[in-house]
C-alpha cells in the first residue's frame, strides 16, 4: 500500500477533485455500484438502442421501396410516351387535344383526330387508345385527364405555407 492511501484511508479523499467527478462513490451514504447493475443498464440501453435504430432503418427501407416504385412508373412513363411520340401523324400535333390511336394489321400504330365514335361503327382499324398531348410533351391516357393531381395541390399548399 502506498503511504498516500494510508494517509488518506477512510477519509474518502482518495480523490483530488470534487465529489460529483469522481469515479465512484466517495460517501458510504451513496448507492453502491453493483456490476449486475451496470451491466442490466448496458443491456437496456444496447436494447432501446437497437429498437430505435432498426426503426429507423424500417423508414428508409420503406422510402426506398417507394422510390424504386416511383423510378419504374417514371421509366414506363417515358417508355409510353417514346412510342406515342413515334406513331405516325399526318397532322401538327397541339398541346391540351387528345388524339386517338389505332393499330394497322402490319402493327404500325398512327393517331387520328377521330374517336372510335366518329367512325359510325365501322373503325378502320383496332382502335388503341385516346391520349391528350401535354405541354412538357408527356401523354396523358384520356380516362385519367380528369383524375386530380394531388402533387400539384400539395405543391400550391407548400409554397403558400413560404409565404
Amino acid at each position: 500500500m502506498s503511504s498516500d492511501y494510508k494517509k488518506h484511508q477512510g477519509k474518502g479523499e482518495l480523490h483530488p477533485g470534487h465529489a460529483r467527478s469522481a469515479p465512484y462513490p466517495v460517501s458510504r451514504l451513496g448507492a453502491s455500484i453493483d456490476l449486475v447493475d451496470l451491466a442490466q443498464q448496458i443491456s437496456t440501453a444496447d436494447s432501446h438502442i437497437n429498437t430505435r435504430v432498426s426503426a429507423k432503418l424500417q423508414v428508409i427501407a420503406d422510402q426506398i421501396r417507394h422510390l424504386q416504385q416511383e423510378a419504374r412508373a417514371a421509366l414506363e412513363s417515358a417508355r409510353r410516351d417514346q412510342a406515342l411520340h413515334r406513331a405516325q401523324c399526318n397532322f401538327k400535333r397541339i398541346p391540351g387535344r387528345t388524339y386517338h390511336l389505332y393499330r394497322r394489321a402490319d402493327g404500325s400504330g398512327y393517331f387520328s383526330m377521330l374517336g372510335p365514335a366518329d367512325w359510325g361503327g365501322r373503325v378502320p382499324h383496332e382502335f388503341q387508345g385516346s391520349y391528350r398531348l401535354e405541354n412538357d410533351r408527356s401523354w396523358t391516357p384520356a380516362d385519367q385527364v380528369d383524375t386530380p393531381d394531388d402533387s400539384r395541390e400539395l405543391v400550391r399548399r407548400l409554397l403558400e405555407e413560404r409565404s
